[in-house]
């Protein structure tokens, strides 16, 4: 009874987890809709939504580090912090490919193969779609090992996604530091304890 109660809290914490990270994209875009996004509201929107897809990301890759060094197991949520940084990351890309660039395709193939940033992101981006397809049971079942394997593409993504961030701002804020901060931090950290031969490793 226990072990079914708990699963139930999960299962609803889960979900509360999506409803309460979807309320950004809401919020933005209710703002716009209203003009309250200032001068140029697609832009707004569009920045909003990439800098929540790299929060997620971030999030997502801070669930190791908190359970490794302060015991905190987050790992039921990690599915859901992951799916909602493909699906801000999605939509950043829908709103570029239709409110900013309005679908005109001669003008957004020239923009991702020419311009860095962009093209960044875009790689970001189709990293990510793999990891959001297979984030369930049954792929887990089916892929065995490669699946961890496949979910390390993870690192690759969020380092194209900062530095894509950081290109498209142009300069370097106290915003953009502590984003960027911290990618390099968690990155830093799993490629520490890497180096760290196993047997000398922390227990968890």
């Amino acid at each position: 009874m226990a072990a079914g109660r708990s699963a139930f809290v999960d299962k609803v914490a889960g979900w509360g987890i999506y409803v309460v990270g979807f309320i950004p994209a809401v919020s933005s875009f209710w703002l716009g809709a209203t003009g309250g996004l200032g001068a140029d509201p697609v832009r707004a929107f569009e920045q909003t939504l990439g800098l929540w897809a790299l929060r997620f990301l971030i999030l997502t890759l801070a669930i190791t580090p908190l359970r490794q060094l302060a015991g905190v197991n987050l790992l039921r949520f990690r599915r859901a912090l992951g799916l909602l940084a493909f699906w801000y990351a999605a939509m950043h890309f829908s709103v570029y490919l239709t409110l900013d660039r309005g679908l005109i395709w001669s003008t957004i193939v020239p923009d991702i193969v020419r311009r860095p940033f962009i093209t960044l992101g875009f790689a970001a981006l189709v990293l990510l779609v793999p990891l959001a397809a297979t984030s369930n049971r049954l792929s887990i079942r089916r892929l065995g090992k490669n699946w961890r394997r496949l979910h390390r593409l993870v690192y690759v993504a969020v380092s194209l996604a900062a530095v894509h961030y950081l290109l498209a701002t142009k300069v370097l804020d106290p915003t953009q530091a502590v984003h960027i901060g911290l990618v390099i931090l968690l990155l830093g950290y799993r490629l520490v304890r890497m180096l760290i031969p196993r047997s000398e490793r922390r227990a968890v």
